[in-house]
């Protein structure tokens, strides 16, 4: 499911590739833009939030170290492994959260999500000329209509 319709058909073509359990796709600030998996708007609202935090932090610390930042970060683990990368797109920087199990290889779900940005890139329709503001009274009806979309709800 997405936010942006432009976005299924690469998250799907992903998806199949590499067999992923689970991928999110999201802003910086961690604003779901489409995911596969998820069940549970909780779930998927604290994976969204959390793995922004970890991309901010982690960039934090390489600024404060004087590194070059980390873009990709993965943890192996024997039954499940996860994937946290981020990438430049038109429409901004992205962060994308791929959950895969012991049949994948972290090398392949790294150049299928290779793939992915590549036709994230090329299906990005040109941004708006003006950006409608979002108002706090329009907050929670514009998270509601998100999650419907997300969900099929």
């Amino acid at each position: 499911r997405a936010i942006e319709p432009w976005v299924l058909g690469p998250l799907r073509s992903f998806v199949a590739e590499s067999s992923a359990r689970v991928a999110l796709l999201m802003t910086t600030s961690g604003q779901v833009v489409a995911q596969h998996g998820f069940t549970g708007a909780l779930d998927l609202m604290a994976a969204a939030a959390l793995g922004a935090a970890i991309v901010a932090s982690s960039s934090e610390l390489a600024v404060q170290m004087r590194w070059q930042p980390f873009r990709v970060m993965a943890h192996l683990g024997h039954r499940q492994s996860h994937l946290l990368v981020w990438f430049e797109t038109p429409r901004g920087r992205w962060v994308a959260l791929i959950v895969f199990g012991s049949e994948t290889k972290l090398g392949l779900v790294q150049l299928f999500l290779d793939q992915l940005v590549d036709d994230l890139v090329a299906a990005a329709p040109p941004e708006p000329v003006q950006k409608r503001e979002v108002l706090a009274a329009d907050f929670e009806r514009e998270l509601n209509s998100s999650l419907r979309a997300l969900f099929g709800r």
